[in-house]
């Protein structure tokens, strides 16, 4: 049966399975797998690997090589043969063969020649199983002869003559490389004029005179030897007739007159090939090469066609100007008739090349080592094809099957040998030989008898991780002959494994279409035959795939910018990923713009380079994902360039440009500014703007301007930086088609008239010579106009006029061309003078305290000489003799524009007596003042009392005292004074309101709560109602009776004798401290205090933590917490926010730790500083112990 490596993806069929040698990797179908284990005991029929070519040729400098190597077992061993005869390679001392190998070394360099051992060699590798032949090597010397030396004429011809320079280079093996030169090994320039034929000549369709030279010169190249030869320099002269007549008389018996033809155009003629048709063989999968060059005057183009077909579009190729044609890979259908063209002005021709393809033998199926056990059957096929159609010849070891010894287990039937009932003597090594007159094939094919037990080649436990829904390809890679049958089992007791969701390779890889979690596990693999049973097991793992969860974005970002690509990454726990960036799927540039920082790529300083797509890839062993992201620089546009103008008119021009880069961002505009050279150089002014899309623009011009211009590109981005400036256009002069702007007449005397305007600019003035013609006349009066022209300024005074008159006004442009068209007129009013007269009949009415509203009746138009501008107020309020002398009265000013006769006087200040005037105002200035007015404001509510402070506070009262409101605002009729207690969470009691005269400053409440805090509301009254309020807090004093038991309990002996007793005890356990201390013990002071505690001391301790712990000796600092009060209404500083001090407002208070009030009874006044925590009274026993201990 037939021995032979399946492909994979296929199930094994239910019927009888051929022996065959089954690898897990796909390997050569010829190959048995060379594993160091299978090779120590299996034997394998040669098998040539490596051989020189068939035509072999060498370099005759160099050692001569011949290669052959083969492999078997046992290995093989090598003969060779030379021109069908042994070689008998010891009787050579230059011929070795190399170690191990057929490989032989003919060493030339020391003695011998090449040509020695020019002949036709074959190698055998043959061991006990066959033999196997290598191809017929021929073996040649390279050559490269030189040119035949041959005396060349200068060649002269009449202009527009065609002309062919011969090459004729040298036989040389293989051919050489040809190329025109000259001297200088500059290659001569070819075009459809003048082109290398295939053959290597040059052709001329026709000459000209810059085709005269003494150089051309032929080079050959064989590229075999490195070597260059040269043919002799020819020389060529093209001449006038008379030139060339001249020259024929004077040299006529050393020059060459080439051809014939004239001159003059002609249709074109073909140079190469000759004739209307031709003959073309090519070699199958060779490249085809046709080739017409015609000459003729004007040259000739030349045009290619097949005849009932057409050029295959993706092998067809035209070189040299499209008078070659090449077709590659060339087969038996590229046969046919190919027409060639040859046309010019004057006319056309063909010429017909008929291509037949014949074709060297080639495979259609080689023959295939065959590996079979005892008994089994098997076929060799040898199927070639060619044209003429190949011969088949079978040889075995080397030898015509014709005369081999005969082997009753094979039949030979033409391109087919039969194998039957095989036996171990039946292995051989069998060669197909297919040739036609072309060349020939030569393929070798064992037949190995084997007869093996099963073995697994897959290594034991192999562990295969895969991710999860993916396909898991567990192998069991296996050997046997007959060929095994392959089990698969899951788990230690499982059944076998069925197709119904696992696939069985035929070679043995058992594929799990989509391995889940449940597939994770251990498999068996199972391979017997008739001769054994082998057994092997792997373990598969199932892990989380890789995914990207965060992909990086689409980008844009502006040239020298920063942009960062975001790449986050999940994975299987147990898999370490790496993470890679790459740039239009190429590595990174290493630049330190690019950095890579945990999950984002970040690039600095972007340019233009730095655009493209940008590729996140995470590795692991098993899988790797990959996402992508765009990222386009833009920036502004480049500057447009190539400004040109066209079409120049009086008054327009066309502007052209070629845009700039739009560096990624669209242009959408193009701005045109002008600079005019004349008036303004260096300053530009905005043109016109036009479409992104244009790059022409048609230009309204004015006279007499020397223009520049230049072109700004606009994208999203911004502006472009401007082109340079186009060509000067300096426009004809015309006369002005504008007048001066903003003509106004104002007086700045009362007898004058001052006219201004805005006059032309230089770009407005439309020629030399710009003057202007002013004209006016009293608008009510039948005055005639009267007119002068000025020079080119801004303003011009009309003197004598009357004051405040209006006229009638008017300028107009003129240049030494002519008058601008007719101005417009516009009135102006001469010079202003004061008003002389004040408004009358001013009146006051009073609207409420702080508001009052004056009335006055206008002043006549004619009195205030002037353009109204409004009145003005002045007003300010009254004060006695006595203090005007003392004090400065500031008056205050309100402006009312216009004709208005009435206007408010706010912030006025109640109960106060005021004056007030009005004036007339123009453009000059004030008019006088109208006579004073006073008036009363009313009363109102008065301003918060100045002050309020609260001394004197004892147990049940508190003294307020206060300064009066600053403004009163009327006549203060009594104060209101509101009051309440705050208790110690800060909640308000009842208010109590108070009454009192308003002729009082001071005030004293009785009866009031000792110790408690109360809070004050005190304002003023008018008749008017009550002013704004002032408020305040203040704190009765502390009960002296509660002070003194304090220090009762304090000073208690009983208290005195318990703390006493505590400091004995403390004293007692220092002393057992130290003398532990002094023997190296450590005395648990803690531990036995807790165990032997005072009862009536534990609690103390345990509430507030006196002697939880026992300080240094030097640590004699008081307990502030330890200090223990006799009276449950002590206030202890740290226990309470809501100290006395808090509230005290004014009270210099102290308290002692223990929270009893020290100052009221201190005998110090209620200003003088106290100590902070020292105390009048004796030492409290804590204290005394504090200091003690």
């Amino acid at each position: 049966m037939q021995l032979k490596i399946m492909p994979k993806k296929k199930c094994l069929s239910a019927g009888r399975v051929p022996l065959i040698l089954f690898l897990c990797q796909m390997i050569s179908a010829l190959e048995v797998p060379l594993d160091p284990k299978l090779l120590e005991d299996l034997v394998q029929p040669p098998t040539i690997t490596q051989q020189s070519p068939k035509d072999y040729i060498i370099d005759p400098r160099e050692n001569i090589v011949i290669q052959c190597e083969a492999k078997g077992k046992p290995p093989p061993s090598f003969s060779w043969t030379r021109n069908g005869t042994h070689f008998d390679i010891d009787k050579d001392p230059l011929v070795t063969m190399n170690s191990g190998s057929g490989t032989l070394v003919i060493n030339i360099m020391i003695e011998g020649k090449a040509e020695t051992y020019e002949g036709v060699y074959q190698c055998t590798a043959r061991n006990e199983r066959g033999a196997a032949i290598s191809n017929n090597i021929v073996v040649r010397p390279s050559r490269s002869p030189l040119w035949t030396k041959e005396k060349l004429e200068p060649i002269a011809l009449q202009n527009g003559q065609s002309l062919v320079l011969p090459c004729r280079p040298p036989i040389g093996l293989p051919p050489p490389i040809i190329f025109w030169m000259d001297n200088s090994f500059q290659r001569l320039p070819q075009s459809e004029r003048v082109s290398q034929g295939l053959n290597g000549d040059l052709y001329f369709s026709n000459v000209l005179p810059e085709d005269t030279r003494e150089d051309y010169i032929c080079y050959a190249r064989f590229n075999h030897t490195q070597t260059i030869q040269q043919k002799q320099p020819i020389s060529v002269k093209v001449v006038s007739v008379d030139e060339l007549n001249d020259t024929i008389a004077a040299n006529l018996s050393d020059t060459e007159f080439y051809g014939a033809k004239s001159s003059r155009e002609r249709p074109p003629t073909f140079l190469t090939p000759e004739g209307n048709a031709s003959n073309k063989e090519e070699l199958r999968g060779n490249v085809l090469s046709l080739e017409c060059i015609a000459e003729g005057l004007p040259t000739p183009l030349i045009y290619w066609a097949k005849e009932d077909g057409i050029l295959p579009t993706n092998r067809t190729f035209y070189r040299n100007f499209k008078k070659t044609l090449q077709i590659i890979h060339v087969s038996e259908a590229d046969s046919g008739n190919y027409r060639c063209i040859a046309k010019n002005a004057l006319g056309v021709i063909h010429h017909t090349i008929s291509v037949t393809v014949k074709a060297a033998p080639y495979w259609i199926m080689a023959p295939k080592n065959l590996v079979l056990s005892p008994g089994e059957d098997g076929t060799l096929t040898c199927r070639a094809n060619g044209n003429p159609k190949p011969r088949i010849n079978w040889l075995t070891n080397g030898v015509p099957i014709e005369i081999a010894p005969d082997d009753p287990s094979r039949k030979i039937d033409g391109d087919t040998i039969i194998f039957s009932n095989v036996q171990e003597r039946s292995s051989a090594v069998y060669q197909c030989n297919a040739s036609n007159e072309y060349g020939y094939l030569l393929a070798n094919a064992f037949v190995n008898v084997l007869a093996e037990p099963p073995r697994i080649l897959t290594s034991a436990n192999t562990l295969y991780q895969v991710i999860a829904n993916r396909p898991a390809l567990l192998d069991c890679a296996f050997f046997g002959s007959p060929l095994p049958t392959i089990e698969w089992f899951k788990g230690a007791k499982g059944s076998a494994l069925h197709e119904d969701i696992y696939v069985f390779h035929e070679n043995g890889t058992l594929e799990i279409p989509v391995a889940q979690k449940d597939s994770i596990g251990t498999y068996t693999c199972v391979a017997r035959n008739k001769l054994g049973i082998a057994k092997n097991e792997v373990h598969l793992e199932i892990k989380d795939p890789t995914r990207i969860i965060k992909q990086p974005e689409y980008a844009v970002v502006q040239r020298g910018g920063t942009v960062s690509f975001e790449c986050k990454v999940k994975h299987d726990h147990t898999l370490i990923p790496t993470v890679t960036w790459l740039k239009n799927n190429s590595e990174l540039p290493n630049d330190g713009r690019f950095t890579i920082d945990k999950d984002h790529l970040v690039v600095d300083d972007v340019n233009d380079d730095d655009g493209g797509t940008y590729t996140c890839v995470a590795n692991t062993t098993l899988d790797n994902v990959s996402a992508s992201a765009v990222l386009s620089v833009v920036d502004v546009p480049n500057a447009p360039f190539d400004l040109e103008l066209t079409n120049h008119l009086d008054k327009s021009v066309q502007l052209s440009w070629t845009p700039g880069e739009d560096n990624n961002s669209p242009i959408t505009k193009f701005i045109i500014e002008y600079e005019d050279v004349m008036h303004e150089m260096g300053l530009w002014h905005h043109q016109s703007e036009v479409s992104g899309t244009q790059t022409t623009a048609q230009l309204e011009l004015s006279p007499y301007v020397n223009y520049s211009f230049r072109v700004v590109a606009v994208n999203s981005i911004g502006r472009s930086l401007p082109s340079h400036p186009s060509e000067q256009y300096l426009t004809k002069a015309a006369e002005p088609d504008k007048n001066p702007t903003a003509v106004e007449g104002l007086g700045s005397e009362p007898d004058n008239l001052v006219i201004t305007w805005k006059p032309l600019n230089g770009f407005e003035c439309n020629g030399p010579g710009l003057q202007y013609k002013v004209s006016w006349r009293q608008k009510d009066g039948d005055d005639e106009w009267t007119s002068v022209v000025v020079a080119n300024v801004s303003k011009y005074i009309v003197s004598g006029t009357p004051t405040f008159v209006p006229y009638l006004i008017k300028v107009q442009a003129l240049n030494d061309m002519g008058f601008a068209p007719e101005p417009a007129v516009v009135m102006g009013h001469s010079g202003e003078d004061l008003p002389m007269v004040a408004p009358g009949n001013v009146r006051v009415s009073v609207v409420n305290s702080t508001l009052a509203e004056v009335h006055w009746d206008p002043v006549p138009l004619k009195s205030i000489r002037g353009h109204l501008q409004g009145y003005r107020i002045y007003y300010w309020k009254a004060q006695s003799s006595s203090k005007r002398s003392r004090r400065h009265i500031e008056k205050k000013i309100l402006t009312f524009q216009g004709s208005k006769t009435h206007g408010m006087l706010p912030g006025l200040e109640p109960f106060s007596h005021y004056a007030v005037n009005v004036r007339v105002v123009n453009g000059k200035g004030e008019g006088p003042a109208s006579p004073d007015r006073v008036f009363n404001t009313p009363e109102g509510v008065p301003s918060a009392p100045s002050s309020l402070k609260i001394v004197n506070p004892t147990l049940d009262s508190l003294t307020l005292e206060w300064d009066p409101p600053s403004h009163p605002n009327g006549i203060l009729t009594e104060y209101t004074l509101k009051y309440q207690p705050i208790n110690s969470t800060h909640e308000l009691g009842p208010l109590v309101d108070l009454k009192i005269p308003a002729n009082k400053t001071r005030w004293t409440l009785k009866n009031l709560n000792f110790s408690t805090r109360y809070k004050f509301y005190f304002y003023a009254q008018t008749s008017v109602g009550s002013g704004s309020q002032i408020t305040e807090e203040a704190v009765t004093t502390v009960d002296e009776a509660m002070a003194s038991r304090q220090v009762d309990i304090a000073t208690q002996g009983w208290f005195i004798g318990l703390m006493c007793a505590v400091a004995l005890l403390i004293l007692i356990l220092l002393i057992v401290c130290f003398i532990r201390r002094n023997k190296g013990g450590k005395y648990p002071v803690k531990e036995k205090e807790d165990a032997h505690a005072d009862p009536e001391i534990q609690p103390m301790k345990e509430d507030d933590g006196t002697f939880g712990e026992y300080s240094d000796a030097e640590d004699h600092k008081p307990l502030k917490k330890g200090s223990r009060t006799p009276s449950d209404r002590t206030v202890k500083k740290e226990d309470s926010d809501d100290s006395l001090v808090d509230y005290g407002e004014g009270v210099n208070g102290q308290f002692n730790e223990d929270g009893s009030f020290i100052g009221q009874y201190s005998g110090k006044k209620e200003k003088e500083p106290t100590e902070g925590n020292e105390s009048s009274e004796a030492p409290s026993p804590v204290n005394a112990m504090n200091s003690f201990v």
